[in-house]
């Protein structure tokens, strides 16, 4: 017993990331049982919403007299923490009994054993079958198998956010829709020439700042030509028009000055940097993100702003040549680890979690979309600003493959995105991508186009 006890500190001391981690362990006997939570940090501390709903369910929660909660937050890049939260779920011993999973991971984790089929769990959960989460949501966390490996606690789209007083500054339009990539670049171009001091653009652009990369830059803009990450047939298009039309995008931005520095944007610092720094000291006009970023500005967010309601302006990322937009969601679970020997507690922790309006309040801090239909209809919810823009993006939203080789293709969608930006060619880009997925998933799950 003292054995497990000093597994589960030395995991707290170990693991960095964005899921987040409950365990369960057992102390001295006569005592409660330790429900240790662990998860990603931004610098936020106590003030993190995931740190505060957390605290919050165990105050409401019905086993709160036999479990004592011990909260861990810990400060780590996505990559970073992807690789240490697997080595943790693949060991018994340090094993967590709750986990946060980002559904892009899921699948994979899925197929490496360490996530527990819920089916049996949520055939009881009331919630789960009256029509309370919606189906759209619940999509997300089944896997291959037809099976549920996590309960969605939320969801969110991706666009682009510009600053109407420096628009105004450049001769722009301050209610700004760009109709297709030619409009942002032009965008671009006025922004440098009449507000020279200011960053025109920024996005998501190397290894260090991970899935963002991937999703919120490339894909956002890869689903705007038509074309997709994985062909209908199954196999990954690891070369074509579009991939290359893309990388020329991104360097066009670099090449012409319309990027930030490379030691800004190449660096895991670098969303937080452009979300907390350079958008509210308005030292940047345009950031290519997601709609929750807008929970920094707020009074009790990383970085208030009180005037950000008046300055910003959120737009729908348009497709390459006009004809509409497109916006890339995702989303995380509250999932249970196979290891686990506490599944019942556990579940029972994550519904509660999962309930009204500790749940709710925890969204609106996270800046997020909800995924229960009563939730969605909470005033405080509604009232807040850009979730109306954010949540109209849904209807046409792509969500990334649910295919379990996606977590090792992304890392190298990253570095084929940071090797354009550093000054390689898109065409030397997009060879060595090729090269790199199909070395990892084989010649007959690629394709060219």
């Amino acid at each position: 017993m003292k054995r497990k006890l000093m597994s589960a500190l030395l995991t707290t001391a170990m693991v960095s990331g964005i899921f987040a981690a409950v365990s369960v362990t057992v102390s001295a006997e006569g005592e409660k049982q330790k429900l240790t939570v662990t998860f990603k940090d931004d610098g936020q501390g106590e003030n993190h919403p995931w740190y505060v709903w957390i605290n919050s369910t165990y105050e409401n929660w019905e086993l709160k007299d036999q479990y004592e909660l011990e909260i861990a937050p810990i400060t780590g890049s996505e990559s970073d923490y992807y690789t240490k939260v697997a080595l943790q779920l693949a060991d018994a011993n340090t094993c967590p009994d709750v986990v946060f999973e980002d559904t892009f991971q899921l699948p994979n984790d899925v197929s490496a054993g360490y996530l527990a089929n819920l089916d049996s769990y949520l055939a009881d959960y009331e919630a789960w079958n009256d029509g309370t989460y919606y189906d759209s949501m619940k999509a997300g966390s089944i896997a291959a198998d037809g099976a549920v490996y996590g309960v969605p606690f939320c969801t969110d789209t991706r666009g682009i956010w510009y600053n109407k007083e420096i628009f105004k500054q450049a001769g722009l339009p301050e209610e700004w829709q760009p109709e297709n990539w030619q409009d942002i670049l032009d965008a671009c171009a006025a922004i440098k020439e009449n507000v020279p001091d200011v960053i025109p653009f920024w996005c998501n652009s190397g290894v260090a700042t991970g899935e963002a990369t991937s999703m919120q830059t490339y894909e956002m803009l890869l689903y705007g030509t038509g074309e997709k990450l994985v062909d209908d047939d199954g196999k990954w298009i690891v070369k074509s028009q579009a991939i290359q039309d893309v990388l020329q995008f991104i360097s066009d931005i670099y090449t012409n000055g319309y990027g930030p520095s490379l030691s800004l944007v190449l660096n895991g610092q670098a969303t937080n940097t452009a979300r907390r720094e350079y958008l509210p000291q308005q030292k940047l006009a345009i950031l290519m993100d997601g709609a929750w970023i807008s929970s920094n500005w707020t009074e009790n967010g990383a970085a208030p702003w009180a005037d950000y309601q008046s300055i910003m302006g959120f737009a729908a990322m348009p497709k390459q040549n006009g004809g509409g937009t497109v916006t890339m969601s995702g989303g995380w679970t509250l999932s249970v680890p196979e290891a686990s020997d506490e599944k019942d507690a556990a579940f029972s922790f994550i519904k509660e979690m999962m309930e009204p309006p500790v749940y709710t309040q925890s969204v609106i801090a996270q800046g997020n979309i909800v995924t229960r239909a009563d939730a969605a209809e909470d005033e405080e919810y509604n009232a807040q600003p850009f979730k109306a823009e954010g949540t109209a993006l849904l209807e046409g939203a792509f969500f990334r493959p649910q295919n379990e080789q996606y977590s090792v293709v992304t890392t190298y969608i990253q570095s084929m995105v940071e090797s354009v930006v550093s000054g390689g060619t898109p065409e030397d880009a997009m060879a060595q991508y090729a090269s790199d997925v199909t070395r990892t998933v084989g010649e007959e799950n690629v394709v060219e186009k």
